[in-house]
């Protein structure tokens, strides 16, 4: 029986291993801190957490540049990060450094990568039946970092060279995404121990279990949940026989690890847990997003006519998205209405109103919108992106500009605001702060040879002054420096 090709995801991780195992070996690199323990020798099965952080951020720009499945929508990883931290903070380490993020992919599937990079399927999110189930799942995943259980899975083989330990740790991140076509993704390690790797161990799953119990019940989520969904997970994989969901395969679980699960729920205090609204929003916006817009608004339809749903604001949150998907702006107007009635609050919902401003030509009414929605949800990146590009819009780029300069005060590391600060610059024709915003956005997704060009550019332009030529020069310098470590890094590694 032939395979089936390896995901987008599995093809993204077998490119990235050279990098990652030159990463790995230059373990005293200026450009890793003078502090780390030199992993040039064979056999070293320890990675520092700054390493496992830097293998984690070069996966995740690959994900987010390459992986057509990522999900770049601020919205959906905002709440999942909301909800992400919230558990974290439950956690074993709660100061730990996480990013949560959304795959498109309706399989019911999660992963932890190296440096508390977590993906959420979709289909996760659309399958539990409440909050508290999807932080069961997340919670899990946290306490497979905070254990280290990817290196700890890894350091079992003692005689392995660094590249091909990272080359096993890509194969796990491989197998969380499609575990039948893993064992093909990683050519440079060896097989049969690939293949031991492809799960965690049920020691470490029960470990994962156990702390993440805690933290969801620290966290004061239903703890009932946990087992719950597990249990659910596990009567519909026998249905699949020999196919069964992937995160039974890439988590395997036993009847003593959820009634365990349940045993600790029964001897906890019963604690009634509300779903939250954004919870439901989330879903109801990735339910709208599914099949036709036409397709969208019909499902929508008949939730509200047959009060079939979670949540009425929810439900017609999905069926207003879904009008503007099939650009049916005066219906949309029309069921916002309704909406508005249920005197809901969510920055998600504000979005929504504003895109209806927008789009139907009134574009101060949606600065509006934007501007009081921001005085309540400081921190939603979904609102500060709109309100940026409504400004962009209506080409009031001075007051874009000192709008993205506040927010990078705060976001110093988010590159969609440098992105927008490059395209108010261009607006503007100021050439040279456009290429060095530009060249941020570039250095913060891992591109640093496109990066050191936009600073070139930027040399190029005569319309700076003194100061801001030297602020070029002076960048330029320190990537042109990451740049020769970077090829040393590639040399030993190969």
């Amino acid at each position: 029986m032939n395979s089936p090709p390896p995901s987008p995801l599995c093809r993204l991780a077998r490119a990235a291993v050279p990098l990652l195992a030159a990463i790995a070996i230059a373990g005293t690199s200026h450009a890793l801190g003078s502090d780390l323990p030199d992993l040039g020798e064979a056999a070293r099965a320890e990675f520092s957490p700054q390493i496992e952080r830097r293998i984690g951020e070069t996966i995740m720009n690959e994900i987010r540049l390459r992986e057509p499945s990522y999900v770049d929508d601020p919205e959906i990883n905002d709440y999942l990060n909301g909800l992400g931290r919230r558990l974290v903070e439950a956690s074993a380490n709660p100061t730990g450094d996480f990013n949560f993020f959304a795959i498109r992919d309706n399989t019911v599937n999660a992963f932890a990568m190296f440096g508390g990079f977590i993906g959420v399927n979709t289909g996760t999110i659309l399958t539990a039946q409440s909050e508290s189930e999807l932080a069961g799942v997340i919670a899990h995943e946290i306490a497979h970092v905070t254990q280290n259980h990817l290196a700890r899975q890894i350091a079992k083989e003692k005689q392995n060279t660094i590249p091909s330990m990272i080359a096993m740790a890509v194969g796990v991140l491989a197998a969380r995404a499609n575990s039948s076509v893993a064992a093909a993704t990683i050519t440079s390690a060896q097989a049969g121990v690939v293949q031991a790797q492809l799960a965690y161990s049920r020691d470490f799953e029960r470990e994962a279990d156990r702390m993440g119990y805690q933290s969801l019940d620290k966290a004061g989520f239903d703890v009932r949940s946990m087992g719950d969904f597990f249990e659910r997970l596990q009567k519909a994989g026998r249905l699949y026989e020999n196919n069964a969901p992937v995160y039974l395969r890439s988590h395997p679980l036993t009847l003593e690890r959820i009634s365990d699960m349940q045993n600790r729920a029964q001897d906890s205090a019963y604690r009634q847990v509300v779903s939250s609204l954004d919870f439901h929003l989330v879903r109801a916006k990735l339910r709208a997003l599914m099949g036709t817009p036409r397709e969208a608004v019909t499902d929508f339809e008949i939730q509200l006519r047959e009060r079939k749903h979670a949540s009425q604001a929810a439900a017609r949150y999905g069926l207003v998205f879904a009008l503007m998907r099939a650009k049916d702006v005066p219906a949309a107007q029309r069921e916002f209405e309704a909406l508005r009635a249920l005197k809901v609050s969510s920055p998600m919902i504000a979005v929504l109103a504003a895109q209806i401003r927008t789009d139907a030509g009134d574009l101060p009414a949606a600065q509006a919108i934007y501007r009081e929605a921001l005085q309540r949800f400081s921190q939603a990146k979904s609102l500060v992106y709109g309100y940026a590009e409504s400004l962009y819009a209506g080409r009031q780029y001075d007051q874009a500009l000192l709008f993205l300069d506040a927010q990078l005060q705060l976001n110093f590391a988010d590159y969609k605001l440098y992105g927008l600060q490059a395209k108010t610059y261009a607006a503007l024709g100021k050439r040279l702060l456009q290429h060095r915003a530009q060249a941020e956005f570039y250095m913060l997704q891992g591109q640093l040879g496109q990066a050191v060009e936009q600073l070139q550019f930027a040399q190029q332009a005569t319309d700076g002054n003194f100061y801001e030529q030297s602020a070029v020069d002076a960048r330029l310098r320190e990537l042109r420096k990451l740049q020769v470590e970077e090829e040393k890094l590639k040399r030993s590694g190969g």
